[in-house]
């Protein structure tokens, strides 16, 4: 049996699409998934499953929520090694990396839509554009960031979800620690 991160894209956002994780580990657990955590309300889940499929095991989430909660919500399934060459792969210097974003991308964007984003330049920001990944930092915060989540999904016509390098380690180490 493998260790699986899921990550929701845009469950409990300004009241939107609300997803108790209490509900949310039991629904999970009922649908054949072992050993469900979450982690904070935004949709981290580390699983257990004798599935490998990871489109298998996003499919299979994506329809449990939406059956039970009544709305569709994108799916992205890793595994831990995925998600740690993901990390490690942050082509910022330390300093900069500690206060980085990571946009995991659900698909791979056409190389043409990234050389158009490359065109677009913010002060105080920067990004660099992966297969599976968008490296964002912002030096005054992301809050007040141009370049969001949104920005880059409408641009790479892609469906991408943010984690802050603070979350991703914390999944790190709890897809580590599954027992």
């Amino acid at each position: 049996m493998k260790t699986y991160i899921a990550l929701l894209r845009g469950i409990n956002v300004s009241g939107q699409k609300k997803v108790p994780m209490a509900e949310l580990r039991e629904l999970l657990s009922n649908s054949g998934l072992k050993e469900v955590q979450t982690y904070i309300q935004s949709g981290n889940v580390i699983f257990k499953s004798t599935e490998e499929d990871l489109q298998k095991l996003a499919f299979k989430i994506h329809n449990a929520i939406k059956t039970h909660f009544g709305f569709e919500v994108p799916i992205l399934v890793k595994t831990h090694q995925d998600l740690k060459e993901v990390f490690d792969n942050c082509p910022f210097p330390e300093e900069k990396k500690i206060n980085s974003y990571f946009t995991l991308l659900y698909s791979v964007p056409d190389i043409d839509l990234i050389n158009e984003a490359a065109k677009i330049t913010y002060p105080n920001e920067e990004f660099a554009i992966t297969n599976d990944c968008i490296y964002f930092y912002c030096s005054t915060g992301y809050r007040k960031a141009k370049y969001s989540n949104n920005f880059f999904e409408r641009k790479l016509k892609t469906t991408a979800t943010a984690r802050n390098y603070k979350t991703m380690i914390k999944l790190l180490e709890l897809s580590l620690n599954v027992s």
